[in-house]
């Protein structure tokens, strides 16, 4: 695969698919220094911030071939010659399946209040309709129950890329509004039988890359590469499907069920913090994110959007834009690298895309772009352009080289540096009254990383996948610290 697709290119790509990604020593001097750079600080997150970590259900399961799991699209390709980096595939993983019970304890030793999963869509409906798998919710009501019983909340995401691969085989997958419907008919079983332990809701994650990825390049499953107006109706088809599955939630779950999307924002930073660049970052971040989380949050699509497709523009009817604007209870953003900045211009429309320099720092993925200031001005700029009242970043993380030394401990030292720089500035967004509400780390521990398979590690903990030793990194430590300070300090 590293010969077809350098990572330099999946950096270029990942930035594209958002269109539619120690203790101080203890003398005088230096605590009088720090006590005065705590007075410049802002004093912390909010009492009631919701702190959390997350995974999903192909990547850490396993157990593909059990308790009449129907296949997913990930099975298939994964089991595709040449698309996998490291040629494995997820049909163990991290067997979360059978060791949940060991993975909610490690979940617990964080201190951390909140969880949030994915469900497996061909776990619950093997077809992806049809007659439900009684033995697939089981499993995560199981699940459910240890995470209450551990004084965890449990925060579900419906589908985390999982397409069951009948529904691709009979409709096209996204490709047809079929599969929209087929979505919400779950949402409505899944939340009728667990929104009685279950509050939050999530419905689609990361539609920009599940989209761009697995139906525009050929790089994730189902390794498509549709012309682009057959790419904008599949676009439309899966906020169709959040807006039908958030109706379908609001009819049979319990009342006061929230429910909202996680989407990985095309992240719009302005270049330096001027007026006229902040207010074209504004409007980057509207145009940008046009044709996904902005018409699930306007019901329509900007004439920017329609503008630029032209003849490639969706088809949609008036009554479909009225389900998908329908209002979200929350909005999850998923935040790890900024991939636009932006510079006021005397141009229209007003903004112009920088490029980015080769020197640009990167962490161990070199996708992913260290820019602690996106997890400010994401969420900021999304709340000013949408008026939204209630922000989760619901991914945020790196991978990192995690070596497990002699000693048996893993010094992820630059994965502690980006998040504390990253938590940094979003503590400065919480303290300037952007509404985020929490933070959910990603990830708990080492798992299937896509298509790279087991080569990239963005875990708390590191995981041997061939013992499943689940190892705590030194992040644990770190991760556990600013949860029970509820603050990050410089």
């Amino acid at each position: 695969m590293s010969g077809k697709f350098s990572r330099r290119q999946f950096a270029r790509l990942a930035g594209l698919a958002a269109l539619g990604m120690a203790a101080t020593p203890a003398n005088s001097a230096n605590t009088k220094q720090n006590r005065a750079a705590d007075r410049r600080a802002p004093a912390g997150f909010p009492k009631d911030f919701v702190w959390g970590t997350a995974t999903s259900a192909y990547q850490i399961e396993g157990a593909v071939n059990e308790d009449g799991r129907g296949r997913s699209i990930w099975d298939t390709f994964a089991h595709t010659p040449g698309k996998i980096e490291d040629h494995t595939t997820a049909d163990r993983a991290n067997d979360h399946y059978h060791r949940y019970k060991e993975d909610v304890g490690l979940i617990k030793s964080l201190g951390v209040k909140a969880y949030r999963f994915s469900i497996a869509w061909p776990r619950v409906f093997p077809d992806g309709t049809g007659a439900p798998n009684p033995k697939g919710l089981d499993f995560y009501n199981r699940l459910i129950d240890e995470l209450l019983a551990k004084g965890i909340e449990p925060y579900a995401t419906l589908y985390h890329w999982d397409l069951p691969q009948a529904l691709e085989d009979k409709v096209g997958g996204w490709r047809s509004s079929d599969t929209s419907k087929a979505f919400a008919d779950y949402a409505g079983y899944v939340a009728e039988r667990v929104s009685d332990r279950v509050k939050n809701i999530f419905t689609l994650n990361e539609a920009g890359r599940f989209l761009n990825f697995g139906y525009g390049w050929g790089i994730d499953a189902p390794g498509l590469k549709l012309p682009t107006a057959e790419l904008n109706q599949a676009r439309h088809h899966v906020v169709l499907a959040h807006g039908l599955a958030m109706q379908a939630i609001r009819a049979h779950a319990r009342p006061g069920t929230k429910v909202g999307p996680a989407e990985n924002i095309a992240a719009c930073v302005p270049a330096f913090d001027t007026p006229d660049n902040v207010r074209a970052a504004e409007m980057a971040t509207r145009e940008l994110n046009a044709g996904l989380l902005g018409v699930m949050l306007e019901g329509k699509y900007t004439d920017g959007f329609l503008e630029y497709s032209g003849k490639d523009a969706p088809k949609f009817t008036a009554e479909e834009l009225k389900i998908i604007g329908a209002k979200n209870d929350f909005v999850g953003l998923n935040i790890y690298a900024p991939q636009f900045y932006i510079a006021a211009s005397d141009k229209a429309p007003g903004g112009r895309v920088l490029p980015f320099p080769t020197s640009f720092p990167h962490m161990n993925s070199e996708w992913l772009r260290v820019g602690p200031e996106t997890i400010y001005w994401a969420p900021r700029l999304a709340a000013k352009v949408w008026n939204i009242e209630t922000i989760y970043i619901s991914e945020n993380g790196t991978s990192s080289e995690d070596k497990l030394h002699a000693d048996g401990q893993v010094y992820d030292l630059d994965r502690i540096m980006y998040l504390r720089n990253y938590l940094r500035q979003l503590q400065r967004a919480t303290s300037e009254g952007v509404p985020v509400r929490g933070y959910f780390l990603w990830s708990l521990m080492d798992n299937f990383e896509w298509i790279f398979g087991y080569g990239q590690r963005f875990g708390l903990y590191h995981v041997d996948f061939e013992t499943q030793r689940r190892t705590p990194k030194l992040s644990v430590a770190f991760y556990r610290d600013v949860v029970a300070r509820n603050a990050i300090g410089v």
